[in-house]
C-alpha cells in the first residue's frame, strides 16, 4: 500500500479530476479534435523516460561508491587488526569507532537538504583527517611497516574518492530544464487533450467515457512520481533509495 501511495498520490488525483472535467466540458460544448499522440511521445514520454534512466544510473553509481567506501574501510580495519606485530585491542576499537563515526556523518549529510551541505560536510572531512592522523601516529607507532602504512593511506584515499563522487550525485541532479519541461507538459497535456478524449468517446459505451482520460493522466503522473523519487537516492522517500547502514557495519567489524 505504501508503494502504491507513493506512485499514485495527490498529484495523480488532481490531474485525473481535471482531465475528466476537461473531457466533460468538451463533450457538453461539442468541442472535439483528433490530436496526434506523437506530441505526447515527443513532449512527455521521451523526456520523462530519459530522466528516469538518468536518475536510475545515478542511483547505481551511488551504490557502487557506497560499496567502495565500506570495502576500503573494512580493509583498513583488517590492517589495524592484523598488520601490527602484536594485537592492540584499543587500536582496533579506535578504528571501528572512526569508521562508524564517518558513516554516520555521511548519512547525516546525505539525508539533509542540499542547502545544508557546507555545514554538514565539515564533520566528514574532520573525520577523514582523524583517520589520516590515526594511520600516521597510531598504526605506525605500533610497529606497522612503512609500505603497509602507505597501503592504508591508499585505502583512505579511495574512501575519499568514493565519498566525493557520491557527494556530487547528492549535490547535482539530472538536467533541471528537462525536468521542468516534462513536468509542465505532464500536468497540462491530460487537460489540453480534452477535445481528443471527447472525440474518441464517440466509439465508447457511456460507462467508459472517462476511463481513457483517467488512465492517461494516471500513467503520465505516475511516471513523473517515479522519476521524482529516484532523483535523490538518499532522501528516504522512495522504495529504491540508498540506505547507509551504520549500525550493522559497525556490528560486523566488532564481531570479527
Amino acid at each position: 500500500m505504501n508503494r502504491f501511495v507513493q506512485i499514485f498520490n495527490l498529484n495523480s488525483l488532481v490531474v485525473t479530476l481535471l482531465s475528466i472535467a476537461s473531457t466533460y466540458l468538451c463533450l457538453r460544448l461539442d468541442i472535439k479534435a483528433d490530436f496526434p499522440l506523437t506530441l505526447v511521445a515527443t513532449a512527455v514520454i521521451f523526456p520523462i523516460v530519459f530522466s528516469i534512466s538518468g536518475a536510475y544510473k545515478r542511483r547505481e553509481t551511488a551504490l557502487a561508491n557506497y560499496g567502495t567506501l565500506k570495502s576500503h574501510g573494512l580493509a583498513l580495519y583488517y590492517a589495524a587488526r592484523d598488520w601490527v606485530p602484536q594485537v592492540q585491542p584499543e587500536l582496533v576499537s579506535r578504528c571501528v569507532q572512526l569508521q562508524a563515526q564517518l558513516l554516520s556523518q555521511i548519512r547525516d549529510l546525505f539525508v539533509a537538504d542540499v542547502s545544508l551541505m557546507r555545514q554538514n560536510e565539515a564533520p566528514v572531512y574532520a573525520t577523514f583527517s582523524e583517520i589520516s592522523l590515526y594511520i600516521r601516529d597510531q598504526l605506525r607507532a605500533n610497529g606497522m611497516v612503512a609500505n603497509e602504512v602507505s597501503r592504508c593511506n591508499q585505502y583512505l584515499s579511495k574512501m575519499m574518492v568514493a565519498f566525493e563522487n557520491t557527494k556530487h550525485i547528492y549535490q547535482y541532479r539530472t538536467p533541471r530544464t528537462l525536468r521542468a519541461f516534462s513536468t509542465v507538459f505532464i500536468f497540462l497535456v491530460p487537460i489540453l487533450y480534452g477535445p481528443y478524449f471527447a472525440s474518441e468517446a464517440a466509439g465508447y459505451a457511456a460507462q467508459v467515457t472517462y476511463v481513457m482520460p483517467a488512465l492517461f493522466s494516471l500513467v503520465l503522473v505516475s511516471l513523473y512520481n517515479i522519476q521524482n523519487h529516484l532523483e535523490n537516492p538518499f532522501d528516504g522517500i522512495g522504495e529504491d533509495d540508498v540506505t547507509i547502514n551504520v549500525e550493522p557495519f559497525r556490528a560486523r567489524m566488532s564481531e570479527q
